[in-house]
């Protein structure tokens, strides 16, 4: 019988948590090291006014098989709802609905002609099975040849520049079309229209659960755990946190972002150092609002226009049921940010007096009475920005210079776009790369000093 390693895998988010639950599933002992006061992640919960929802909003979709064979086998499949979802859009000082096809046709931004080669633009990238061929073209020179420059000015060019900032330049035409294969990935399963999901309870209920699974299968988890440094000692890996503790490993798996890894490993060598901090990120700042009444009934209302800071409006209770939260409204306001937009340093105050005016620009009738609690959520290191010839150029190998560290985190998700689903995926396809690996390593002795 192989010989079981002594693990320590760095970041507690939904990445770091299930491969805990696959490598401890595979008979090796595991402690997960997270730097907040709980694991989760991006995927974790916060109070908002007298409820506990998500910080950062989420769907499930029909098609998400990784993330629906998860929710069952925590036994919460009944506890699934599905719902038929509304689009808008806001262009031109107007909000018009963008859901069926109906509304599609009367779309007034652009003519027909332009919605044919928009029409065929989506159609032509959902049919695309394998994105690492689009990595080479530049997102704007691919929209603008398939849709056309009008399209791509009126359009297109707003709705990068909301989700991009200026990286739009950077990036290869791989990350739009991750974004619509999502989209249509149930139509290809069969489906007419697409079905919006979330479980009762948010990701609160999901991790809930996957923390009592872990526990009972013996993983340790150190929250409150922020990592400082991970190097090689003799015969293992030592993890030493802020507070001073040093752990020694057989082993470390880091699921933290590239920069972070970068930081916290000053034996990698120096290529590999400057190869991971040269990804590029995208973060996020959200403001979560409390509402006494809905706004429009979209899901999700896609933004062109450069006078918002805001990037969307997503209406939770346009999918979730408003008793959830004693029949009020939880709107999501994005701003999705560069790592160098001076508007990190922005306090919380100001980023919900913008978020809030963005919000009545589009709903005039909103007023402060309205508003019942907020929140702002952040997080720097979310999306690997695909820039061009990513997979050559950017992508982190599994294996680092050191060869007892290991690196699996988002960045290396080059054939889709960063969801739970395709986080889940990940800790499956590289937990399987890993195990023939870990299956030679000797054991050692726990060592701690604290």
């Amino acid at each position: 019988m192989p010989a079981t390693a002594n693990l320590a895998i760095v970041g507690g988010g939904m990445l770091g948590m299930a491969l805990a639950k696959r490598l401890t599933a595979a008979g090796h002992r595991v402690t997960l090291f997270e730097s907040g006061g709980a694991s989760g992640g991006l995927a974790s919960a916060d109070p908002i006014g007298p409820f506990v929802w998500d910080r950062f909003y989420h769907v499930i979709l029909s098609s998400d098989r990784e993330l629906l064979d998860l929710v069952d086998e925590l036994g919460l499949s009944d506890r699934l709802r599905w719902q038929r979802s509304r689009t808008g859009f806001f262009v031109g000082d107007e909000l018009v609905p963008l859901t069926t096809v109906v509304d599609f046709l009367r779309f007034p931004p652009i003519n027909l002609i332009d919605k044919a080669r928009l029409a065929a633009t989506i159609l032509w990238a959902s049919r695309i099975r394998d994105g690492r061929a689009l990595e080479s073209v530049p997102v704007s020179e691919w929209l603008v040849r398939w849709s056309g420059q009008r399209v791509f000015d009126r359009l297109w060019l707003p709705l990068l520049k909301a989700k991009l900032g200026d990286n739009y330049r950077t990036a290869s035409a791989s990350f739009i079309w991750a974004i619509i294969a999502r989209m249509y990935a149930a139509r290809r399963s069969g489906l007419k229209q697409e079905l919006f999901g979330y479980v009762v309870g948010g990701y609160a209920a999901i991790l809930d659960r996957l923390r009592q699974s872990l526990a009972s299968s013996g993983v340790t988890t150190r929250t409150g755990a922020d990592v400082v440094e991970v190097a090689e000692v003799d015969g293992g890996v030592s993890i030493r946190t802020a507070t001073g503790s040093t752990e020694t490993f057989d082993r470390a798996i880091l699921t933290v972002g590239c920069q972070s890894v970068a930081a916290i490993c000053p034996q990698l060598s120096a290529p590999e150092r400057i190869r991971l901090s040269g990804v590029e990120y995208q973060g996020v700042i959200c403001t979560s609002v409390l509402l006494r009444r809905p706004l429009g009934g979209y899901y999700i209302t896609n933004l062109a226009d450069s006078r918002l800071a805001i990037t969307a409006i997503i209406e939770m209770t346009a999918l979730v049921d408003p008793a959830t939260f004693g029949g009020m409204s939880l709107v999501y306001l994005p701003w999705y940010l560069p790592a160098a937009d001076p508007r990190w340093s922005l306090d919380d105050d100001a980023i919900v007096a913008r978020s809030v005016r963005d919000l009545t620009l589009v709903y005039p009738n909103l007023t402060a009475d309205d508003i019942v609690s907020v929140r702002v959520a952040r997080a720097r290191q979310v999306l690997a920005l695909s820039t061009l010839e990513y997979s050559e150029r950017s992508l982190p190998a599994t294996t680092t210079s050191l060869p007892r560290v290991h690196l699996v985190n988002s960045a290396q998700i080059v054939n889709g776009t960063l969801n739970v689903n395709e986080t889940l995926m990940l800790a499956r396809q590289k937990a399987a790369e890993l195990l023939p690996t870990l299956a030679g390593t000797a054991a050692t002795p726990l060592a701690s000093t604290r």
